[in-house]
């Protein structure tokens, strides 16, 4: 059963941005303006209720800090994606088998990565372009996100290939550009901030774990501006910390 669980979370990870429920399993429209933007998602469906009432939500504006004996994360991602998809809130780049994740001793499989515009996460109090989200899931279905902050600066050819072949309309994935590769995103230096928080988009489940990377890479500023014309704004506004700490390794 337990099996079961996690092969269904990570069958709807591959579907949706940041989600645990079936892609499919409703038909209430969600956006990030208006009256379907986050301030109402609590209010679209009762399924949504966590959104407005959860106390340990995401994103969050790092500012004070906790030093801490965090372990090394280990990163083996696969070279290659397998479909690149326009869901309407994101794109998004779905991984096959191979990519790992181990953390606190447990392994995570990543499943996909996708972007935001502007970042979710602050940094002080101050915004980056964009964010680079890297969802991992275990064998038991919890989940374990890597944030990746993205600032203007050296062209990045996987960043650059996403943006020249992501499709420009919402619809079903397809196959991606073989030279896209997680890989191409991970700073040189590996020291992360760590705080317990929920999936920034509806349901708004307060499930996982986020390791964000304090450094930020580089990517083209034209870039940049392709995926802003896509998604001029796909960012939840910064939640309350409440009683939570961020923990950063040494």
């Amino acid at each position: 059963m337990q099996r079961r669980r996690a092969l269904q979370v990570i069958a709807g990870l591959a579907l949706c941005p940041i989600c645990t429920k079936p892609p499919f399993a409703a038909d209430v429209h969600w956006g990030y303006e208006g009256p379907e933007g986050p301030e109402n998602w609590g209010n679209l469906d009762p399924a949504n209720g966590v959104c407005a009432a959860g106390v340990q939500q995401s994103p969050v504006d790092i500012g004070n800090t906790f030093e801490a004996t965090l372990l090394q994360l280990k990163i083996n991602w696969a070279a290659h994606a397998e479909t690149i998809v326009n869901n309407g809130h994101t794109v998004q780049v779905n991984m096959g088998e191979g990519g790992v994740l181990t953390h606190d001793g447990s392994a995570y499989r990543l499943v996909q990565f996708h972007f935001h515009h502007p970042s979710e996460h602050h940094y002080a109090g101050k915004a980056f372009p964009m964010e680079a989200h890297f969802v991992h899931a275990s064998a038991s279905g919890t989940l374990a996100v890597i944030g990746v902050m993205m600032m203007p600066g050296r062209a990045n050819g996987t960043f650059s290939k996403i943006v020249t072949s992501m499709p420009e309309k919402e619809g079903p994935p397809v196959p991606a550009d073989p030279m896209i590769s997680p890989n191409s995103f991970l700073p040189q230096s590996r020291r992360y901030y760590r705080y317990s928080g929920s999936l920034t988009t509806p349901p708004c489940n307060e499930t996982v774990d986020w390791l964000l990377f304090m450094d930020p890479v580089q990517v083209n500023e034209a870039d940049i501006a392709r995926f802003g014309q896509l998604f001029p704004m796909n960012a939840r506004p910064v939640q309350k910390l409440n009683r939570r700490f961020v923990l950063r390794s040494a």
